[in-house]
């Protein structure tokens, strides 16, 4: 009995090849699958490479932002997967979220809540663990510089509120912006989360630099605290 080998997407209708469906199409008519077996070239002796990438997708139930997370170890799982391959997936990954990062930095100011939370998410959105961040702003509302504050673990994490205080002087900030995640992905403020609020919005008030929010940004949403009266 001779052996069956799956026919590669070389026999496809050209149209229908994701490289040259691109080129005649146009990028917005290829599906998430399409593109990453753009990235990742060739399947396996079972799958094709689009196969291959419905399947990883489907691991991650069709979100982009679950795949952003998996690792190189993780992504080496799937077979036909090897280091350079899961390399470039989150190589690729990485430049959406950077390119996420430029648009929300391109007019740099501060409106509301949700322009705040764009420049928030593409840093904490997706991660696993809890960070919190500072964004300082100029008399125009205009973000000068942004900061991680601290980093933690699933549940948490501690912020020193004298060397918030410190980089908000040494960068000349006249407002205060505070964010965080939520890796369960749950928007609802803790106790803890409301007592550092407090904490420094009142240490900010003895250098008259008012902190006009602080949100809890997950991937899918956030929770501000101004626009729900808890500032």
């Amino acid at each position: 009995m001779g052996i069956y080998i799956k026919p590669g997407i070389k026999s496809w209708a050209v149209e229908e090849r994701p490289r040259e469906k691109l080129l005649l199409r146009g990028i917005s008519a290829l599906t998430d699958g399409e593109l990453i077996a753009i990235l990742i070239s060739s399947g396996n002796s079972n799958e094709t490479a689009v196969e291959l990438s419905r399947r990883i997708l489907e691991t991650v139930h069709f979100n982009l932002h679950e795949l952003g997370k998996l690792n190189s170890d993780e992504l080496q799982r799937f077979r036909g997967i090897g280091e350079a391959k899961a390399v470039t997936l989150i190589a690729a990954m990485e430049l959406g979220r950077r390119r996420n990062q430029s648009e929300a930095l391109e007019n740099g100011q501060v409106k509301g809540s949700k322009d705040a939370a764009n420049f928030l998410r593409p840093e904490i959105g997706d991660l696993a663990h809890e960070e919190f961040w500072v964004l300082f702003l100029n008399r125009q509302n205009k973000v000068v510089d942004k900061q991680r504050m601290s980093q933690g673990g699933m549940t948490g994490t501690v912020i020193d509120v004298r060397l918030v205080l410190k980089l908000a002087l040494e960068k000349h900030a006249t407002s205060l912006i505070f964010g965080h995640n939520h890796p369960s992905g749950n928007l609802e403020p803790s106790d803890a989360d409301k007592k550092i609020t407090r904490q420094l919005k009142e240490a900010a008030a003895l250098m008259e630099i008012p902190v006009i929010d602080h949100l809890i940004v997950t991937q899918s949403g956030y929770f501000s605290f101004a626009d729900e009266g808890l500032l």
